[in-house]
Formats: structure tokens, C-alpha cells, sequence
């Protein structure tokens, strides 16, 4: 089992998006686990005060009760991922192109989207 950390931009787009390709991509890379770290639900939370994300705010916090918790301490989501990674490794699910460059600098691998399709970037 692949274990992928989300990021709050992740969880929200795979929450609220058809992914086309999830089945595909878990045959050549092996069945995916997201996880939901502590630090975005954190975010989730004061996200959902925002009246425009609110929908998608509250499908994806829905959609986080089906998924692993992960403790990851912190007060930012981004900062608290890279301190994770260059202690643990591991995967991160993030569409944040800033976060990308500072996980992979940190040893860690990416997952993300591209036309609503799972991508695993190097």
C-alpha cells in the first residue's frame, strides 16, 4: 500500500473532482492510501468561515472521515509537511508548485493533478 500524505489543496481537489484515472494509476503503482494530517484539518476548519469555499470546504471535510489520520503538528500545513518529510520521507499529494520544489528538495516524492488525472512527479 502507498500511503499519501494530502495537502489542504489536494484533499479539496480530490474531494470535489472525478478523478479519471485512479484505477489506472493504482494498477501501475500499487493501491493508494490517503492520509489526513492533523495541520490541514486545521486549515479545512478555518477555510469553511470563507462563504464562497464553504460547499467545497464542507464536502471535503466530509470526505476526510473516510480517510487515515496522521498526526503532523503544526500551525501551517506547508511548513509542517516539510519538516514531516525530511524526518520520515515519504509521499505528499499537493498541487502547490512552491510546496512541490521545497518537498523534493527535502528528499520526499509528489503526487498530483493534471486534467483531473492522478500524476506521480519525480
Amino acid at each position: 500500500m502507498v500511503e499519501v500524505i494530502c495537502d489542504t489543496s489536494f484533499l479539496i481537489h480530490l474531494a470535489t473532482t472525478r478523478i479519471k484515472n485512479i484505477s489506472t494509476f493504482e494498477t501501475e503503482i500499487g493501491s493508494l492510501q490517503f492520509m489526513f494530517p492533523d495541520v490541514v484539518s486545521h486549515e479545512l476548519q478555518n477555510l469553511s468561515k470563507n462563504e464562497k469555499k464553504k460547499h467545497d470546504i464542507l464536502a471535503t471535510i466530509d470526505f476526510s472521515k473516510k480517510l487515515k489520520k496522521i498526526s503532523i503538528p503544526g500551525k501551517f500545513a506547508d511548513k509542517a509537511l516539510i519538516d514531516y518529510v525530511k524526518q520520515n520521507g515519504g509521499i505528499i499529494g499537493t498541487m502547490d508548485k512552491d510546496l512541490k520544489d521545497m518537498i523534493k528538495k527535502s528528499g520526499g516524492s509528489i503526487i498530483s493533478f493534471s486534467n483531473d488525472r492522478i500524476i506521480l512527479e519525480s
